[in-house]
């Protein structure tokens, strides 16, 4: 198969069938791109529900099924592990939708081109909930022919999508992101938990907060649906938060920049981890705030 510059390719499989994966297969099943997917979990096929002309395929087969192979596993590592097993062919395409560090992204692809095989960072906003509805915001790095042969895929599972620059631009954009996002968490934790000392309500703080500046993603969404409902379920544990903002500071590191919010919100969330709460919903973040603080006081 040798693909001209700018075609699309159109046999796609999806490999990691988790909270991210399972709704990105299920949208390219709808959209009837899939044709393989697998999981390290056997029970995580069948639980996806896709459709019969599906493939299960092994690591073996999965690039011989399909032109874009997209990994939504944990990070490049486990990318890395399964082309042990699994070397594609050239004129493929891997599409790395994780949260990792960009010169590990540049150090993958530099290793697929000897081979013939591109590769997109094509990382990813919006949760579990925007992988089930197909509108994630996607931040993609790569070389613009291997992006534009991967539209179809960013057409069907993302509502925005950002070419930024070349490979390791995305996962770059996403450690910002996360950087920004989670210590805006954290912030709003801090100031609604101040709300409800001061006697105001919770629920109507959260609306003026809503009606002024101070809105935000946290705010307008995380708080009305994942926490004011009392579901408390953002779909990701605190670990992985922790994660992202160890990412995101090891990224500043590099670029000699100065994050020390990011590095107060990345030792609350090792505090918190630190106390037993690794697997712990993040939304539970809010009413374990104050104790983490005092955690934190009494080791200083």
């Amino acid at each position: 198969m040798h693909e001209q510059p700018g075609r699309r390719m159109n046999r796609i499989a999806v490999v990691g069938l988790g909270q991210m994966g399972r709704g990105i297969a299920r949208n390219l099943d709808a959209k009837g791109l899939l044709v393989a997917a697998c999981d390290t979990q056997p029970a995580a096929f069948d639980a996806a529900g896709l459709s019969d002309r599906v493939a299960n395929a092994g690591a073996d087969i999965i690039f011989d099924q399909a032109d874009i192979v997209l990994f939504a596993v944990p990070s490049t590592d486990q990318i890395s592990a399964f082309l042990t097993t699994a070397a594609p062919p050239p004129d493929r395409i891997v599409i790395d939708v994780t949260t990792s560090d960009p010169a590990e992204s540049r150090a993958l692809a530099a290793d697929l081109a000897k081979g013939g095989v591109g590769y997109v960072d094509a990382a990813m906003t919006g949760g579990a909930a925007g992988a089930d509805a197909g509108t994630l915001t996607l931040m993609i790095g790569g070389a613009t022919k291997n992006v534009a042969a991967c539209q179809p895929v960013f057409d069907a599972i993302a509502a925005k999508a950002f070419h930024l620059g070349d490979i390791g631009a995305g996962h770059a954009m996403k450690l910002i992101h996360n950087l920004i996002l989670h210590s805006s968490f954290l912030a709003t934790c801090e100031g609604l938990r101040l709300a409800e000392r001061a006697g105001i309500a919770l629920d109507s703080a959260v609306d003026v907060l809503n009606a002024g500046n101070a809105r935000s993603f946290v705010t307008q969404v995380r708080f009305p649906r994942d926490i004011l409902s009392g579901s408390m379920m953002a779909r990701s544990h605190i670990a992985n938060l922790e994660k992202d903002l160890g990412l995101a500071l090891d990224f500043a590191a590099q670029q000699k920049a100065r994050v020390p919010f990011g590095t107060m919100t990345r030792s609350v969330l090792a505090e918190a981890i630190s106390a037993g709460h690794a697997d712990t919903d993040f939304s539970h973040l809010f009413p374990l705030y104050e104790d983490l603080i005092d955690r934190l006081e009494d080791e200083q």
